[in-house]
């Protein structure tokens, strides 16, 4: 909590992730308006749907969660404080959380700006089943902040860390990112059922990768 704490203290004084992912988000939601609202020509109607509606928030909050990750570590490097958090007789597992609850605080803020605004630009459903939305966006929210903070983190020494993080994280992400569209998507149509299935398959998939991040993050950070 106390690395937590540290990083949202900074990132609140000087909203330097924060409002860079805030900027990209509304920009990639106003692109998406103009390209699939509803056209006054029949010939060329566009209309967006409640099976595309969930395709625009997840790659909304993919992109710039991705754009906010790229920061997670730097402060550390830069100012050579990460090996100083490692010699703390804390367990180096804390530090992990530290990063990833961090991770989740900043990327929920954005998700609460994105979800509304998508509302209010697009006629669809999805709102209409708030309880599904919600555990769909903080499964989603909790898997990538797992998720990004350990190849964050593998990939602090690395040069080409900033090119490097995509390549490794997208492939990674895509079941969760499928797990959560297809739910959003059950909410907007109607189909709990459906979303709730993928809700569990989310559960899971956080849970495995959580597990998997405790077992060798240790070993990855003394490397």
């Amino acid at each position: 909590m106390a690395i937590a704490q540290k990083d949202l203290r900074v990132e609140f004084r000087s909203k330097e992730i924060f409002s860079t992912m805030v900027f990209f988000s509304v920009m990639v939601v106003l692109l998406f308006s103009f390209s699939f609202l509803k056209s006054s020509s029949k010939s060329s109607e566009m209309i967006a749907t409640g099976e595309l509606v969930p395709g625009f928030i997840w790659i909304t909050l993919l992109f710039a969660g991705t754009l906010g990750l790229g920061r997670t570590f730097e402060r550390e490097r830069e100012t050579g404080t990460m090996r100083a958090l490692l010699l703390t007789p804390a367990p180096r597992v804390s530090l992990f959380l530290g990063k990833a609850i961090g991770v989740f605080v900043i990327l929920s803020l954005v998700a609460m700006l994105v979800v509304p605004l998508i509302g209010l630009f697009f006629d669809s459903g999805f709102l209409n089943n708030v309880p599904v939305l919600v555990a769909s966006l903080f499964l989603g929210v909790v898997g990538f902040s797992i998720v990004g903070t350990f190849f964050a983190a593998m990939l602090l020494q690395s040069r080409a860390r900033d090119v490097l993080l995509p390549v490794v994280l997208f492939p990674i992400l895509i079941p969760l990112f499928i797990g959560g569209i297809k739910s959003t998507t059950g909410a907007a149509t109607g189909d709990t059922m459906e979303a709730w299935f993928w809700i569990r398959f989310m559960l899971t998939y956080n849970a495995a990768f959580l597990t998997a991040a405790f077992w060798s993050f240790e070993s990855l950070v003394i490397e």
